[in-house]
């Protein structure tokens, strides 16, 4: 069966984007910068995503790009004869799941808001209590969470069963351009708020006292730990994109374009918040409370807020909605490739329609795990979301990502010199040589520390 392909290279940057710019964007990035000292941070971030979120990117689209294949039969087409490399692809596949069964809960929880203001919910008079009694409601309702998560699900599954170019590149287009032209309306709106321009100077400008307060070492862990997770590497989330590429530009420049625009909606996503927040004297490091409580307490304080706090939560939407869509397309080419056959090829819909079902299911423990299930404590006390982000984000995207690392630069693997001409092969910018020793020995270590200090 031929291969699927992106209709453009707008259509693969904007999707791989999408993919990357999620609610760990939105949501996780701004609050962490507020914790660990603002403009220090941002700068250590930018560092760290370079010598490792860009390395890691090229390899996992390589992988994807040489074998034209998903996860498992990606590594089969190229690890040597008899060798296990393709085991982790099961994990991957897995993880994906995973991170879908609290993913589509949280993704609901961006659609709820979005609609609450619209409808009216929030409005002006509100005090803090009632603003906050809002999201405790909806947590304490399985009903009402499950119904958004099936919402989700189904309108997810939809969009990937019309196919990649007619379905989840279409829609990824439309989608993410709305996303890009929200959150420069949202920018313009935060940066003219009385008393803005001081969140402007916490979020951008370093301040060595107040890294300092934070802990230095503190501040550089957070800033390693945001670079590395922000582009959801190590579960085959982005190889499968690289699958669909074409060979026309070299991976080393598509891996900065997605890194570019997907810092670009994290760098904006602080400038809508921390002037907002310093505007109306609210504490920009409230944790991830930030989003569902806080925000919602300025929006319904200043002029037209219900029209803004709708806005913010539809460019929410989207950006949660957009990783959705890439995962779910993952998990349906799995499918494909592994359970269908030349005589009787696994269908798009059918492949739809059975992982919907089975993402369904698999996410209502989450839903239930803030009301029916509310005293279940799994992984070191957490709750069933944290647990499930704890498996995901502590152990199978840092495990992931090295797995992916050792099998293009080790002989035990794919290779370099595989690795090497696959990264540099089309017009654009190339990878040197010379980083290769970086590549092998240092970058390992720096995954490893990741890895060690989420699973403490």
């Amino acid at each position: 069966m031929k291969r699927e392909s992106f209709q453009s290279r707008l259509g693969f940057l904007l999707v791989t984007a999408g993919c990357a710019i999620g609610i760990g964007n939105v949501w996780r990035f701004p609050f962490v910068a507020g914790q660990n000292g603002g403009g220090i941070f941002v700068i250590l971030y930018l560092i760290f995503l370079l010598c490792m979120g860009v390395p890691v990117l090229t390899m996992e689209l390589a992988v994807g790009r040489a074998s034209r294949k998903s996860a498992v039969l990606g590594y089969k087409a190229l690890e040597k004869p008899g060798s296990k490399w393709h085991i982790h692809g099961w994990f991957c596949i897995f993880g994906c799941y995973m991170l879908m069964m609290y993913y589509t809960t949280v993704s609901g929880w961006m659609l709820s808001y979005f609609f609450r203001f619209v409808t009216g919910t929030f409005h002006l008079g509100m005090d803090a209590t009632a603003v906050g009694g809002v999201f405790s409601d909806l947590l304490a309702s399985p009903k009402e969470m499950g119904i958004w998560m099936a919402v989700t699900v189904v309108l997810g599954f939809l969009v990937c069963s019309m196919g990649l170019q007619k379905g989840v590149e279409k829609i990824s287009k439309y989608m993410m351009s709305a996303l890009l032209l929200l959150i420069i309306v949202l920018v313009i709106h935060s940066l003219a708020l009385s008393g803005g321009a001081e969140g402007i100077r916490f979020y951008l400008i370093p301040d060595l006292q107040r890294a300092s307060d934070v802990g230095i070492g503190s501040v550089v862990s957070a800033a390693m730990n945001q670079s590395f997770f922000t582009l959801s590497l190590g579960i085959a989330a982005m190889e499968i994109f690289g699958s669909y590429m074409s060979k026309n530009h070299t991976l080393a420049g598509e891996a900065i374009r997605i890194c570019a625009l997907d810092t670009f909606v994290a760098i904006m996503s602080g400038l809508i918040i921390f002037p907002a927040c310093f505007s109306f004297g609210i504490q920009p490091d409230a944790g991830p409370s930030l989003i569902f409580v806080t925000l919602p307490n300025v929006f319904i304080n200043m002029a037209g807020g219900r029209i803004w706090g709708a806005l913010f939560f539809l460019f929410m939407t989207f950006a949660s909605f957009s990783t959705v869509i890439a995962v779910f397309e993952n998990i349906i080419s799995f499918s494909i490739d592994m359970f269908g056959t030349e005589a009787k090829p696994l269908s798009r819909k059918k492949a739809a329609i059975i992982n919907g079902i089975i993402v369904l299911i698999a996410s209502l423990p989450c839903v239930l795990g803030y009301n029916i299930w509310s005293d279940l404590h799994l992984i070191g006390g957490r709750d069933v979301l944290d647990s499930e982000d704890f498996i995901v984000s502590n152990l199978l995207l840092p495990a992931g990502s090295l797995i992916y690392l050792l099998f293009c630069v080790t002989k035990f693997g794919w290779g370099f010199d595989h690795y090497y001409e696959e990264c540099n092969t089309g017009s654009g910018i190339r990878l040197s040589r010379k980083l290769k020793p970086y590549f092998q020995f240092i970058l390992p270590i720096l995954i490893l520390i990741i890895l060690i200090q989420g699973l403490m």
